[in-house]
């Protein structure tokens, strides 16, 4: 299977050697490695491994902790294989060529590209502001194949991009699309031990940038996303 790894470790020659090395004697073969943030001589890299099914995690945490300086921040399983550069562009290319459905081809898109488990477009009322608990009316348009469902949404206003995390629960990252009250909602399940990182500010400002240049693509085209009818009482 394919996890994801996410490191903080020094920024210094040698380092990096060590972590790769230490996952290849605990098992893991490395497919990719991405670099969040490079700041104040530490370094936060992303690494993409195949790992054996019957291997235990435990291993390789074991080994990667026994370095010195280096702290994993969290490990969870990756959806579908890396790709090259140019997928955001391939992606933002989708959506200009089928503008109909351009709101689910981002949605079922984006789990893969930043590691996250699920994705909705969830609808914000338009008066959001003036309600009190207004995550709890935040209604899906569009879910992923993998979104719970009902989706499990934290407190969405569709003000900018942030990530959110829920104790116990997922970490989130959302973007507004800046149109009709729809915000891009991307979740990683954080329960379990080892558990998904949360999502760094370079993955928050790469949601955002998708989401901002999907919404130039569809234009007018999101005034009609809504959430599904709810049936009336009898």
């Amino acid at each position: 299977m394919l996890l994801r790894v996410r490191v903080t470790l020094p920024d210094r020659p040698g380092t990096l050697g060590q972590v790769a090395r230490t996952m290849g004697v605990s098992g893991a073969d490395i497919v990719q490695v991405v670099v969040l943030e490079r700041l104040g001589g530490r370094a936060v890299d992303d690494f993409t491994v195949v790992w054996p099914g019957a291997a235990r995690v435990e291993r390789l945490l074991a080994g990667l902790a026994a370095i010195p300086g280096v702290r994993v921040d969290g490990v969870w399983r990756a959806i579908g294989a890396p790709t090259a550069s140019g997928q955001d562009a391939e992606l933002l290319a989708q959506v200009a060529a089928n503008p109909t459905d351009g709101v689910a081809t981002l949605v079922d898109a984006l789990p893969g590209l930043l590691a996250a488990d699920w994705a909705v477009a969830a609808v914000v009322p338009l008066d959001w502001a003036s309600r009190s608990g207004s995550a709890g009316e935040a209604a899906v348009g569009h879910a992923s194949w993998r979104a719970p469902v009902p989706p499990r949404l934290p407190e969405v206003t569709p003000l900018r991009a942030r990530a959110i995390t829920v104790p116990g629960d997922a970490h989130f990252a959302v973007a507004p699309f800046g149109r009709a009250g729809l915000v891009l909602v991307l979740a990683r399940e954080c329960a379990g031990s080892p558990a998904a990182a949360a999502f760094h500010r370079t993955e928050v400002d790469r949601l955002a940038q998708l989401v901002r240049a999907g919404a130039v693509i569809l234009g007018d085209r999101l005034d009609v996303v809504k959430a599904p009818p709810v049936a009336a009482n009898p």
